[in-house]
């Protein structure tokens, strides 16, 4: 019978030896000098041998509890081995889909489709720490309320913003887990109107018109890339978001009718955005260094991935103007404020140029060539005011 101290002193040989405790299990020796526990038994009229562990990560007292286990699958007919093996198969598909695993797997996915390298990085700490409370849980068996649990801690830390953010990261990780054949339901979906909401923020923008032409002059006498400059210059006269500005794929772009049309990140409708003169010219100049590249703006580093997410906030701290100022998204701010107060045009022509979710009388959701012709005009007309700004003398000259 074996003893803490007699495993202790157990020395390695040149063949493997094994040395025996009570009711079939026995210590395993190697060469090595590792050691590790066997259980002996028959089944069927045949000699086997099942491994419980290794020694010392398991002492004498849990290798004779996990014997006793073995014994009493074969007095009830299971082969130990065999058991051990379907658990094993099952631990492993648990694992490999967690809500965890599965959120990785979505994660690498967007990597690979262009997701910065910040977007990363937030998504990951949603990951390991934010929705750590689900984590290790296979995905199918997530519930609400243990989402919510998960999101109540964020909100208890009066971090409200990152909590709607978490819930919506995991939402697309349900989906994709839908999709995949590994979920029935997105418990995301459950919880809407169950968190705190946030106290809105609006994106610092630049609205005067006076400031404005100060803004384009800045931007047109900005010295940098071809891609960061083609990227500021255009970014005005589309106002699309700034992820679906710098994620732009030339098989989206049609020069030849002036559209570009896409997919609008917000709503995942399709959309079109008009192009007018100003803003072909721009594509057009900007072409011949990148349109070997799937993307319009392609980073600095590889061809194969989107500009910098940073690129082009960077660009309006250099030029001076700072996060309270102007921002990236400040661009759809400003169209949206000059376009209704200044120019005069529709709200309804304006948010459908927004990617907004319009609806119709009918509460429709407008498809997306919905007031195409009245959009062009209205594009050409907000790119001629801007090259009017931009050309006329600052008040202060």
């Amino acid at each position: 019978m074996l003893t803490d101290t007699k495993l202790r002193s157990l020395k390695p040989k040149p063949k493997i030896y094994r040395i025996a405790d009570t009711n079939g299990l026995c210590i395993e020796v190697r060469p090595t000098g590792a050691k590790f526990w066997r259980y002996r038994y028959r089944y069927a009229g045949k000699a086997t041998m099942a491994a419980l562990g290794e020694y010392p990560l398991m002492g004498l007292a849990d290798a004779r509890a996990a014997r006793d286990k073995a014994r009493s699958l074969l007095k009830a007919g299971a082969n130990p081995v065999y058991v051990a093996q379907a658990e094993r198969a099952a631990m492993a598909e648990r694992t490999g889909n967690t809500f965890g695993a599965i959120a990785d797997e979505l994660l690498a996915k967007r990597m690979r489709e262009g997701l910065g390298a910040g977007s990363v990085k937030r998504e990951r700490r949603l990951i390991e720490k934010d929705l750590a409370g689900i984590k290790n849980i296979p995905v199918a068996e997530v519930s609400a309320p243990a989402l919510l649990a998960a999101l109540r801690k964020l909100e208890a830390r009066g971090t409200i913003e990152t909590a709607h953010r978490a819930r919506s990261f995991a939402g697309l990780v349900f989906k994709y887990a839908i999709a995949t054949g590994r979920s029935k339901a997105n418990p995301a979906a459950d919880l809407t109107g169950a968190l705190q909401q946030p106290q809105k923020q609006h994106f610092a923008s630049v609205t005067d018109p006076v400031q404005v032409g100060n803004l384009l002059r800045a931007i047109h006498a900005y010295r940098a890339t071809p891609v960061v400059m083609a990227a500021l210059r255009l970014a005005p006269l589309v106002f699309v978001r700034p992820g679906e500005l710098r994620t732009a794929r030339w098989g989206d772009v049609d020069l030849d009718t002036a559209e570009w049309r896409f997919t609008a990140s917000k709503t995942g409708m399709p959309h079109i955005v008009p192009l007018s003169v100003q803003a072909k010219a721009v594509l057009h100049e900007l072409c011949p260094f990148t349109q070997r590249s799937e993307y319009v703006f392609p980073s600095l580093r590889s061809s194969k991935r989107p500009m910098s997410e940073n690129a082009i906030t960077v660009a309006l701290r250099v030029m001076g103007f700072d996060g309270g100022t102007m921002t990236g998204h400040g661009f759809r701010a400003m169209a949206r404020t000059i376009l209704d107060e200044v120019l005069g045009f529709r709200p309804d022509f304006i948010e459908h140029q927004l990617a907004h979710a319009v609806r119709d009388p009918n509460g429709r959701a407008y498809n997306r060539t919905a007031h195409l012709a009245e959009r062009k005009k209205m594009m050409q007309a907000w790119s001629d005011y801007l090259d009017g700004l931009r050309k006329a003398k600052s008040r202060s000259s």
